[in-house]
C-alpha cells in the first residue's frame, strides 16, 4: 500500500482531533508528512560565545547553569522564572514565564544548548523563553515548519520521524538511472531522509537539490503532456493567407516582429492539423492589437467568427473602437458583448453573434455565459492572459469545434520561466517597439523632492496633459504608510486644489472603477491618485506622468507594468519613483528602472533579487502548488527542462514502465490544479 494511502491517524499520538489541525496544513496522510519539508532550519552546532552575542539576533549559546531557578510571581498572577548561565567567556540571563516545570528541567551546573533571540537591558544580556536541549543530545540540525494553530514543532518533528520510519527497506526510485547520473542526483530514500533530518549542511543541500530537480521535471514534463494532448484534430482549417490586404489598409507599417507574430499565427491555422495554441507576449506598447487584428481578419475572411476576450469592460470597449478604426474600410462586422448592456441589448447581441451576423465578437466574461452561442466560431483570443484562469479559456475555446487559441499577455516573464508557465503553448515574443514610441524617462527621488515633483505634475497638466499618482495602500490602518483615500484628498485639498483629481481603488465597486476610468479616458479626470489596480487599464494618450509613492514595496515588473500606462502617446513622458530607502536591494531594483525600458530585462533582474512571487501574484491560474522548488533557481531549472526533452524523446508519452513512477507523480502534482491530467 502507498503511504498515500494510510491516514496521518495511524502515526503514534494523532488521533481525530490532531488529526484535523493536520489537514489544516494539508497533510492528510503518511506521504503527505514525508512531503512537507520543513521550510528551514535551526543548526546547534553553530555556537556562538556569549560575550559575542548581539541584541536583536537569534543564535545558540552552549553554557553550564550557574544560578538556581528563581520563581517570582508577577502581575496577573502569572509565573516568572530566571536564572543565569555562563561559558568561558560570560553570564546570559535566562527568562521563562508560565512554565513550573523549569526548575527540574534545568539543573544547576550542568551544560545545555540554548536557542533564541537575545535581548539586552540593564540588567545584561537575555534570552525569553528559548529552545534548549542536553548539551550532549541535541541535534546539530533541527527542521522548522510551517505551523498553525494548536500544532508546535516538536509535533511535526515527532509525525515526521514517525512517518520516515514507515518508509519500505526499499524506496522505488521514480527517476531513471541514467537522469539520476548525467545530473548527479542522490537516491530518493537519501533525499527523504535528508531533507527532514540531515546529518550536516552538505546532506541536506544534497536533498534539497534532488527534490527540487524532481518537482522541476515532474511540472515540465506536466505542461508538456497537457501540451501534446490539447493537439486533438480541428475541422477549422483556414488556407488562404488575407494578411497583405489586411495590412494594405493599415495606415501604418507593422515592426519585424508584429510580421513574424502574424506569421506565426497563421501558419498555426493554415499548416497545422490541430488548433492553435499560441501565447503572445509582447511588452506594454509593442502592438499585440495589430497582431489579434491580423488574426481576426485572417480567421473571418476564411468564414469563421472571433471573439476577443478582454479583462475589464473599459478595456473591451477601448478594443472595438480600435478594431472599428482598423476595419472601417471593411465588410468586416464588430459586435461588443458586455454585462451592463441591458438584457435587450444582450439578447439583440447573442441573437446576431448566434446567427452569423457579428463576425468579431469583443467582450468580457459575457462571452462566456451559456446564453451566447456563436455560428462558427474559428479562434478564441484572451487579453491579458494572467487576468484569466486556464479553465476560463478553455470555457471560451468550448464555444467552438476545437478552435483555434491565441492568449496575449503584457506581463514580461523571464525566458527561463515562460516554458513553465506557459507550458501548455507555443510562445511568440514581440521584442520590438512600434514607430514613434518613445521611452519613458525614469527617475528615482526621495520624498524630499516630493514637491517638486508635483510642481512639475502641475505644469504638465497646465499643457493639457494628464498624470496617475500611484499609492500602495487602499485604507487607514494598513501600516504606517498613507492611503490613497487620505492622499488624495490631501492633494485636492493642497497643491492640485484647482485641478480635476480622480481615485481609483480595488475595494471600489467595478462600476464606479469603470466610470473614473471612462472620466480619466475622457480628459475629465487630470490627475489619478490609483492603487495598482491601475496596472492593467485603459489606454490614455494624453498621460505623460507616472508618479508611484513608496516605489520599494512594488515588485519591478509591477513598477514596469504602471509605468507602461504612459509614453502611449505623442508627447514626451515620465515616470518618477518616489522612496526613502535608500538600502543597497532598493538601490538596485529602483537602478534598473531609471536604466532601462526593456521588460524582459527588468523582469530577470526581479526574479534575481526578489524570486518568483512578483510574477504569480496570488499564484498563475492552473499552476500546480510546488512543495519545496523556487523558480529562482534557474540553473536547476534549466536542467529540468533538458532532462524533460531527453525522456520525451525517449517515451513521448511516458508510457515506458520505467517511466510508470514519474507518471504517478505528475498525475498527484497536476491533481489539486485546474489542469488534472486525468
Amino acid at each position: 500500500m502507498s503511504l498515500y494511502e494510510i491516514p496521518i491517524t495511524k502515526l503514534s499520538g494523532i488521533g481525530e482531533k490532531r488529526a484535523a489541525l493536520f489537514r489544516k496544513l494539508g497533510i492528510n496522510t503518511v506521504g503527505d508528512m514525508i512531503s512537507y519539508y520543513p521550510r528551514a532550519y535551526d543548526n546547534w552546532a553553530d555556537v556562538t560565545p556569549i560575550s559575542s552575542v548581539v541584541p536583536g539576533e537569534r543564535c545558540v549559546v552552549r553554557a553550564r547553569v550557574s544560578t538556581p531557578v528563581n520563581n517570582v510571581r508577577i502581575s496577573g498572577g502569572r509565573m516568572m522564572a530566571k536564572l543565569s548561565v555562563s561559558d568561558d567567556s560570560g553570564y546570559l540571563n535566562l527568562v521563562f514565564f508560565n512554565n513550573k516545570y523549569i526548575s527540574t528541567m534545568l539543573r544547576y551546573g550542568e551544560e545545555y544548548c540554548f536557542m533564541g533571540r537575545v535581548a539586552y537591558d540593564n540588567y545584561g544580556y537575555q534570552m525569553v523563553s528559548p529552545e534548549f536541549s542536553k548539551a550532549d543530545t541535541s541535534e546539530a540540525i533541527t527542521p522548522v515548519y510551517n505551523l498553525t494553530a494548536g500544532l508546535t514543532n516538536r509535533m511535526l518533528i515527532k509525525a515526521a520521524k514517525d512517518a520516515l520510519s514507515m518508509l519500505p527497506e526499499v524506496v522505488k526510485e521514480p527517476l531513471p538511472y541514467d537522469i539520476l547520473k548525467r545530473y548527479d542526483l542522490c537516491p530518493l530514500s537519501y533525499a527523504l531522509i535528508n531533507i527532514h533530518f540531515p546529518s550536516d549542511i552538505a546532506a541536506m543541500d544534497k536533498a534539497r537539490r534532488r527534490l527540487v530537480f524532481e518537482e522541476l521535471l515532474t511540472l515540465n514534463l506536466g505542461m508538456r503532456l497537457m501540451k501534446n494532448r490539447s493537439s486533438e484534430d480541428t475541422a477549422i482549417h483556414m488556407p488562404v493567407d488575407h494578411t497583405p490586404e489586411f495590412v494594405s489598409t493599415l495606415p501604418f507599417e507593422l515592426t519585424g516582429a508584429q510580421k513574424r507574430a502574424v506569421a506565426d499565427c497563421v501558419g498555426d491555422m493554415r499548416d497545422k492539423l490541430s488548433p492553435m495554441n499560441r501565447l503572445i507576449q509582447g511588452d506594454v506598447g509593442s502592438g499585440k492589437t495589430a497582431v489579434c487584428a491580423a488574426v481576426c481578419y485572417n480567421t473571418v475572411k476564411n468564414g469563421y467568427q472571433a471573439a476577443f476576450m478582454a479583462p475589464t469592460e473599459i478595456l473591451a470597449q477601448q478594443h472595438f473602437e480600435t478594431f472599428s478604426k482598423m476595419f472601417s474600410d471593411t465588410d468586416i462586422r464588430l459586435e461588443l458583448l458586455t454585462g451592463s448592456m441591458t438584457a435587450s441589448e444582450k439578447k439583440k447581441s447573442r441573437a446576431r453573434i448566434e446567427s452569423g451576423e457579428s463576425d468579431i465578437v469583443i467582450g468580457t466574461h459575457a462571452l462566456l455565459s451559456e446564453s451566447t452561442v456563436f455560428h462558427s466560431l474559428g479562434c478564441a483570443i484572451t487579453d491579458e492572459q494572467h487576468r484569466f484562469g486556464v479553465a476560463q479559456r478553455a470555457r471560451l475555446a468550448a464555444k467552438g469545434e476545437h478552435p483555434h487559441v491565441l492568449v496575449l499577455s503584457a506581463t514580461p516573464i523571464p525566458r527561463t520561466l515562460g516554458l513553465i508557465i506557459y507550458g501548455d503553448l507555443d510562445i511568440t515574443i514581440i521584442d520590438e517597439l512600434p514607430p514613434g514610441r518613445t521611452e519613458v524617462e525614469t527617475y528615482f527621488i526621495g520624498t524630499d523632492k516630493r514637491d517638486r515633483a508635483l510642481g512639475f505634475i502641475k505644469k504638465q497638466v497646465d499643457e493639457g496633459r494628464q498624470c496617475y499618482i500611484v499609492c500602495p495602500l487602499v485604507e487607514e490602518g494598513d501600516s504606517e504608510l498613507e492611503s490613497a483615500n487620505d492622499y488624495a484628498a490631501e492633494l485636492m485639498l493642497g497643491p492640485f486644489r484647482d485641478y480635476p483629481v480622480g481615485i481609483l481603488h480595488g475595494k471600489m465597486k467595478a462600476k464606479d472603477k469603470e466610470d473614473v476610468m471612462a472620466r480619466f479616458a475622457k480628459n475629465e479626470i487630470s490627475i489619478l491618485v490609483s492603487t495598482t489596480v491601475v496596472e492593467v487599464g485603459v489606454d490614455v494618450r494624453n498621460a505623460t506622468v507616472m508618479m508611484i509613492e513608496n516605489a520599494e514595496r512594488f515588485g519591478l515588473s509591477t513598477l514596469h507594468q504602471l509605468r507602461g500606462r504612459v509614453g502611449r502617446g505623442r508627447y514626451k513622458s515620465y515616470c518618477i519613483l518616489v522612496s526613502d530607502n535608500r538600502g543597497e536591494t532598493t538601490e538596485q531594483r529602483l537602478g534598473v528602472m531609471c536604466r532601462t525600458n526593456n521588460g524582459f530585462e527588468i523582469a530577470d533582474m526581479d526574479l534575481k533579487l526578489r524570486g518568483p512571487g512578483d510574477f504569480f501574484g496570488n499564484r498563475q491560474h492552473g499552476l500546480p502548488q510546488l512543495a519545496i522548488a523556487d523558480f529562482s533557481d534557474t540553473e536547476t531549472l534549466a536542467q529540468s527542462q533538458e532532462a524533460a526533452e531527453y525522456l520525451l524523446k525517449i517515451s513521448p508519452d511516458l508510457s515506458d514502465d520505467a517511466m510508470r513512477l514519474l507518471r504517478a507523480k505528475i498525475t498527484k502534482l497536476f491533481s489539486a490544479t485546474e489542469n488534472t491530467m486525468n
